[in-house]
């Protein structure tokens, strides 16, 4: 499976493959910030920011969408960056954004969210879970053409930013996604069995990997961290979101082959195999 697999990543995804250079530091692999943990859903922000750390990003910061800070480490791994939301969203260095996970719908998470938009017009933002709620509730101005939009709806959240029922969007997938893309001027990735990946001018591209033991809490989250973790290393959007969802689904099929799952397969496990089929496909230097 990795020979194939390795085969395919460096065919369509060579920039996912490219080995690090030895005179590289952390500046080299870019910051991510990520807007995420409301009340009671802390795990959906460490899970993004996890995956997104095992992705290889130079510095991964959290901002809690909580009044103040319910963590002072993650002690699994320390090596993140934890603050609130409010202080975060006053960094200069920040290069690319995460926004959602588990962020909750209170006015505080909606003034985050515009905060981002209004604050940083040149970082890429990727938008999971809760910010896609409020992005359908709420009219945010998303002046947001000098970096990408990346939305990644499941078909119930799709349904809401189109105004439609989840059986509908799940009768045409493709067009779907294309008119989300369309509607907000973003690349859109629709979460669930082949997930379709759209570019901001409606191009698509559906992706073959991946099993039924995705089908767990968490996974979403970490497809986020993955996402976002491409863009902040600069890897072109094109490669960046295609890329990641496709690793995301590469690691849940090696864990199978190792036999982990799909029956009980979690996202932290996921998140560590990513990693793992990450260094699998690197070039050799």
């Amino acid at each position: 499976m990795i020979n194939e697999y390795t085969r395919f990543a460096r065919q369509h995804f060579p920039e996912l493959c490219q080995p690090r250079p030895l005179d590289s530091h952390k500046g080299t692999f870019g910051t991510l910030g990520i807007l995420a943990g409301g009340k009671n859903m802390v795990g959906a922000a460490l899970l993004a920011a996890r995956a997104a750390l095992k992705q290889g990003t130079g510095r991964v910061h959290v901002g809690f969408t909580q009044d103040s800070q319910p963590l002072e480490v993650d002690t699994v791994q320390p090596e993140l960056m934890l603050n609130t939301a409010g202080k975060l969203l006053g960094k200069e260095d920040i290069g690319a954004w995460v926004a959602g996970c588990g962020m909750g719908l209170t006015p505080l998470a909606q003034n985050c969210l515009a905060t981002l938009f209004n604050r940083y017009p040149y970082a890429a933002i990727v938008l999971d879970a809760d910010a896609l709620t409020l992005l359908s509730e709420h009219a945010f101005a998303l002046s947001h053409d000098k970096a990408p939009l990346v939305l990644t709806p499941h078909p119930s959240e799709a349904a809401r930013l189109l105004g439609c029922t989840t059986a509908d969007i799940q009768k045409d997938r493709n067009q779907a996604a294309r008119e989300i893309s369309g509607k907000h001027t973003a690349w859109t990735v629709l979460k669930g069995y082949q997930t379709v990946i759209c570019s901001p001018k409606g191009e698509i591209t559906v992706n073959h990997t991946g099993n039924p033991g995705l089908s767990t809490a968490g996974t979403g989250d970490v497809l986020a961290g993955m996402i976002g973790a491409c863009l902040a290393q600069g890897i072109t959007p094109e490669q960046a979101i295609a890329g990641a969802v496709w690793l995301h689904g590469a690691a849940a099929d090696y864990l199978v082959s190792q036999g982990i799952g799909p029956v009980g397969m979690t996202a932290g496990e996921v998140l560590d195999a990513a990693r793992t089929v990450r260094n699998l496909i690197t070039v050799q230097a």
